[in-house]
């Protein structure tokens, strides 16, 4: 069974925390089924990557890029797309020195 989305929300933002980063919730869509764009800052390279959760037809959950840019404002342009089609949407943003973004699930090569 999945755990909701704001329960996973929350252990995210505090394996963020405990490693070292700074993660908050931008956007708060439905507590128990929206989905969740991860969106990491790494300000001194002055980049950011943008991760959306997909679901394998075997079930599993994994994390891909939706945006080949690597640029806050062009993510910023995605997620905004993103909210307009989908109200249920969840925004995480993390800032983190490396880049980290503390995912445990599988993530797509982008």
């Amino acid at each position: 069974m999945l755990l909701s989305t704001d329960i996973w929300v929350g252990a995210l933002i505090r394996r963020a925390e405990i490693g070292g980063g700074f993660a908050m919730v931008i956007r708060k869509g439905d507590a128990r089924a929206g989905t969740v764009l991860v969106k990491v800052l790494n300000r001194p390279l002055n980049t950011a990557r943008l991760y959306a959760e997909a679901t394998r037809l075997d079930g599993e959950r994994v994390w891909m890029q939706p945006a080949p840019s690597d640029q806050e404002p062009d993510l910023d342009r995605y997620i905004e797309r993103a909210m307009r089609v989908d109200p249920d949407i969840w925004v995480v943003e993390i800032d983190d020195r490396e880049g980290r973004h503390f995912l445990v699930e599988p993530v797509e090569p982008g």
